[in-house]
């Protein structure tokens, strides 16, 4: 597909941290029915293949957010584009999230999930992008931790492209700048 990405993670090792991550989330929510919010549109490979390993009765629902205009530098305003389709109050949340970085997304989710009444809101993040994080935001359960890289792959884009791809990797500034290569 492009030359131009180094793999960071192969599908193997992806595959084997999601099932360590959904084995932790039955650990920790035994007894419970955990309800996952997905975060559009990075988080949705990583969610699908997470749910198969909680081994656990588990509800999903669908938010739509966004801080980035076209491109790759996050705005700082956080849009919600669509809002959950269900209530959360009383329920045991988990908000799932392909990468965090700035942490500015998340901990406006956070707030406006708390604001909602649930009985515990937690997150799970396939990425940890911690050299960029301005907020103090907690992390419950973290896939890898990751340089300070664009990364692709395994539902990451840029600009809506190489979502597709089965690993995640690191795309060359080249194809960042121009996107000529896409």
């Amino acid at each position: 597909m492009n030359n131009n990405i180094k793999v960071l993670f192969t599908e193997e090792e992806i595959r084997d941290r999601v099932k360590e991550l959904g084995q932790e989330i039955t650990r920790t929510y035994v007894g419970k029915k955990p309800h996952l919010v997905c975060v559009l549109r990075g988080a949705f490979i990583f969610l699908s293949d997470l749910i198969r390993y909680i081994d656990l009765p588990v509800t999903v629902d669908f938010m739509a957010v966004s801080s980035y205009s076209k491109g790759t530098k996050s705005t700082g305003i956080v849009k919600i584009i669509k809002d959950l389709d269900e209530s959360i109050e009383n329920r045991d949340v988990i908000i799932v999230e392909d990468i965090i970085d700035t942490g500015l997304t998340l901990e406006h989710l956070v707030k406006l999930f708390w604001a909602r009444n649930p009985k515990d809101v937690k997150i799970c993040v396939l990425l940890d992008k911690e050299a960029r994080r301005i907020t103090r935001i907690g992390l419950d359960f973290v896939g890898f931790k990751v340089p300070d890289e664009f990364i692709v792959g395994y539902g990451l884009d840029l600009n809506g492209f190489y979502r597709n791809l089965p690993f995640l990797g690191i795309l060359k500034n080249e194809d960042i700048s121009g996107g000529e290569n896409l």
